[in-house]
């Protein structure tokens, strides 16, 4: 089901890249007023089946929703993840439809789509974290707690990958929007005062991504060495920030074309995963003892 939802979230890309968000107008649920669009072109089919993968996720998480109420006793927290994963997944069919209703799609180049454009991304991030979470619990992990040791690490982690995130996609948009004839005409529209905000915003989301790959590679280093059995996912993390800043260069170097912009969001995605089980892991309520202090038996005086 995880595996689903970051295919709905790449093909939403691949909307977005090939410029395709207006496929339905500004219809919805409806396309273009039909429930079946008749004779659609190109780009109603990708907008279209787009809104197809999204109905199907739906059902999927609303069928683990009542799964996870039937499989699993109260208070497990696999219901929790379940019921936040079928909320994140409503507010985010809400907002593509805000984002269609206030055409914030195909060549829009408002400030208000930036806006927008932030908050659907930070929505997905939510989802997927929580069905990321959902599978960890319903798999046998425990209840997590809020320990100062541990949020001082994973609290910067997050917030430098949700800022990441969204440069990368007003950069991502820009590129779309504003496509460069090399790479040097692209660092000429960075730096034109005249530019759109989407352009002159760029050059944030490498300073950012270099920032937050070094934290990432800090955080996963400190909790596994802490903690041993969270040394697979830290590995695991290390190799997805280090398979990310090379996709990044690449991206850059090949003026952004859409396959690899598709890759470097994956790779995105599968980062924050990764990162979130780490999260899971380092603050598993079972750690707790682990982690006290050892404190030597002293003989009582008789």
């Amino acid at each position: 089901m995880l595996a689903f939802t970051l295919a709905v979230v790449l093909w939403g890309a691949f909307v977005r890249a090939a410029g395709a968000g207006a496929g339905c107008g500004n219809h919805w649920p409806l396309c273009n007023g039909e429930v079946l669009p008749s004779s659609p072109a190109a780009k109603t089919i990708i907008e279209f089946t787009h809104r197809l993968m999204s109905g199907a996720d739906g059902l999927l998480i609303a069928a683990l929703f009542v799964y996870s109420f039937r499989a699993f006793p109260r208070r497990h927290p696999a219901r929790l993840g379940a019921a936040l994963s079928l909320t994140f997944l409503v507010t985010e069919a809400l907002i593509g439809a805000l984002l269609v209703k206030l055409e914030h799609v195909a060549q829009n180049a408002s400030v208000g789509r930036a806006w927008s454009l932030s908050g659907h991304l930070i929505n997905t991030l939510a989802l997927l974290a929580f069905l990321a979470l959902t599978a960890w619990w319903a798999g046998g992990g425990s209840r997590l707690t809020l320990r100062r040791s541990n949020l001082w690490l994973a609290a910067p982690a997050i917030l430098l990958f949700v800022l990441t995130g969204i440069s990368g996609a007003i950069a991502a948009l820009g590129d779309t929007l504003f496509p460069a004839s090399s790479l040097a005409s692209g660092f000429r529209q960075d730096f034109n005062p005249a530019a759109s905000v989407f352009l002159r915003l760029r050059l944030l989301h490498p300073v950012l991504a270099v920032t937050t790959g070094l934290w990432l590679a800090y955080f996963a280093s400190r909790t596994a060495a802490r903690l041993k059995t969270s040394r697979p996912y830290a590995h695991r993390l290390l190799i997805l920030v280090a398979s990310q800043i090379a996709a990044g260069a690449l991206n850059l170097l090949l003026l952004a074309p859409v396959w690899m912009q598709l890759l470097h969001l994956l790779l995105a995605d599968l980062i924050w995963i990764a990162m979130m089980l780490l999260i899971a892991r380092s603050l598993e309520l079972s750690q707790l003892a682990s982690e006290r202090p050892y404190a030597p038996m002293v003989s009582k005086p008789v």
